[in-house]
């Protein structure tokens, strides 16, 4: 088995900061995970928490931490991703705390010593929000009438060819070189509220899917690699490693109600164009427009 050291020298350098501090959490869920295991399940029934990492417990950390948090939950409730530094936000965002009907802190070095005071305050934390539903779907329809995007939403099959150099790969459900990237869509799909649902090895050679015609193959193909574990649509992507950009280009594609959408970007770390991908697909089947 490769050493973490080598995969993360492996993998392009702007994802490296992000690998390393997943490590963890990815040891502690990888006894949830078995080869069978084709599903991805967002926490979708919590769809007004959302949580992010402060340093600490003090009140300065915790606002900042209240306005990140209002609007990944104004996202995620919606499904509307191009509200996303939306300016008129930062009114509401300026008061989050006013919106928050509970919160709480999850230790991220829960059993590691407390060396000193310093070490106390600098202790990284997951601060979990829990915002109030009727304040936040009257924020939202404040943002021009937008509505709350309602349960249960379609699930998601996600097929992904990842391609650095010569190394090529689809992301899978129980393929060890898909550890990473599985991790990553699954707190992609659980920010954005969305059930997701990936292939396994087994599917796609039964299917015939291959890494390098997975962007050409035509939609009935790709349906039954995913369909057996209930996936309603299919998201398709390609992302290709650029020296250039420091980043991943992105290429997307989804075929919903009989229309094909597609959508690019690029110079991102993987994780981020995960977020985008699936804030991507939500937006169209929320019914909030094409993705930017």
């Amino acid at each position: 088995m490769l050493s973490l050291a080598f995969r993360v020298r492996y993998l392009g350098h702007a994802d490296r900061e992000a690998i390393l501090n997943r490590t963890v959490t990815a040891i502690m869920l990888a006894a949830a995970w078995t080869c069978c295991a084709a599903t991805v399940r967002a926490a979708d029934d919590n769809l007004y928490r959302a949580q992010t990492i402060v340093t600490g417990q003090g009140e300065a950390n915790r606002i900042t931490g209240f306005a990140l948090c209002l609007e990944d939950v104004l996202i995620k409730v919606s499904g509307a991703l191009r509200l996303a530094g939306d300016p008129r936000l930062e009114h509401y965002k300026a008061k989050a705390g006013d919106f928050v009907r509970a919160y709480n802190y999850h230790d991220q070095m829960s059993g590691t010593p407390k060396r000193d005071e310093q070490g106390t305050r600098d202790r990284p934390y997951d601060l979990i929000v829990d915002f109030d539903p009727t304040k936040i779907d009257d924020v939202l329809a404040r943002l021009g009438g937008l509505k709350p995007w309602p349960l249960p939403r379609p699930r998601l099959g996600v097929l992904i060819e990842m391609e650095q150099g010569q190394r090529q790969f689809i992301v899978t459900s129980d393929a060890k070189q898909s550890d990473l990237q599985r991790d990553s869509l699954s707190d992609a799909a659980s920010k954005r509220g969305m059930v997701i649902v990936l292939p396994s090895v087994a599917a796609l050679e039964k299917s015939n899917v291959t890494a390098a015609a997975l962007m050409t193959l035509p939609p009935a193909t790709l349906s039954p690699v995913v369909a057996g574990e209930g996936a309603d649509v299919v998201l398709r992507g390609h992302l290709t490693w650029s020296d250039q950009d420091l980043g991943w280009i992105n290429e997307w594609q989804m075929d919903f109600r009989g229309q094909s959408h597609r959508w690019q970007f690029r110079g991102v770390t993987f994780d981020e164009a995960f977020r985008r991908a699936l804030g991507g697909a939500a937006q169209i089947l929320s019914g909030n427009g094409e993705p930017v």
